[in-house]
């Protein structure tokens, strides 16, 4: 209810955003504290994980789940869908361009989507992969950030945010890829479907047990 108020959601946005088990998403990115913050003020965006969710939900793609399909395919799904994904992404974001080119010596890499979010004044790269995340791929969005940081951002700018957004990830692969990493990356899934919020709603309370029984350990 805070957040249509604050951003104008139609009657439309608000279902598929009840659907998507927005709440829970965001719950789950956070902690006890966060989780009541988020249900008495609503989602604030103050920081570079307040703007990651675990999962995306993409089923405004029209894609198949279980099918095949290439990552190009996902990325102009994406395109063509905008709106819907700008509204997945959440607050302050800007759409900036596709296949980003970036002229390293003598090659050429591409960033699938940049965007810049207005709120923390910053760019924010997305690397879209069909399959699972690998470690390369933490590598290489890391040296994307280090040129943006380097030959692209303004004096006024914050630090760019990565994110590389797979079918799957590791997560303990992910713990030791991210490991001594300085610039603010991040790997996240999709999925090409609604969620099962039953789920999602018993993992949040296993995240508030666990955060509960630690808080009495101590």
């Amino acid at each position: 209810m805070k957040e249509c108020v604050k951003d104008g959601w139609s009657v439309r946005v608000l279902k598929r955003q009840i659907n998507s088990s927005l709440f829970q998403r965001l719950a789950l990115s956070t902690d006890k504290e966060g989780v009541l913050a988020l249900a008495n003020e609503g989602h604030r965006v103050m920081s570079a994980a307040d703007i990651i969710r675990d999962p995306y939900v993409l089923e405004f793609t029209g894609l198949p789940q279980r099918k095949q399909y290439k990552e190009s395919d996902l990325e102009k799904a994406l395109k063509i869908n905008m709106e819907q994904f700008l509204l997945e992404l959440g607050r302050g974001f800007a759409f900036m361009g596709r296949q980003y080119v970036i002229p390293v010596g003598s090659r050429r890499f591409k960033v699938d989507m940049v965007f810049y979010n207005a709120i923390l004044k910053c760019y924010v790269l997305i690397d879209l992969k069909r399959a699972e995340i690998k470690h390369g791929d933490i590598g290489q969005m890391n040296l994307y950030l280090n040129y943006f940081k380097n030959e692209i951002c303004q004096p006024d700018d914050n630090p760019p945010i990565g994110i590389v957004l797979g079918a799957k990830k590791d997560e303990l692969l992910m713990e030791y890829a991210l490991q001594s990493i300085d610039n603010q990356l991040f790997a996240a899934r999709y999925q090409l479907y609604l969620p099962n919020r039953e789920e999602l709603q018993a993992q949040l309370d296993l995240l508030l047990d666990n955060t509960k029984n630690n808080t009495t350990d101590e």
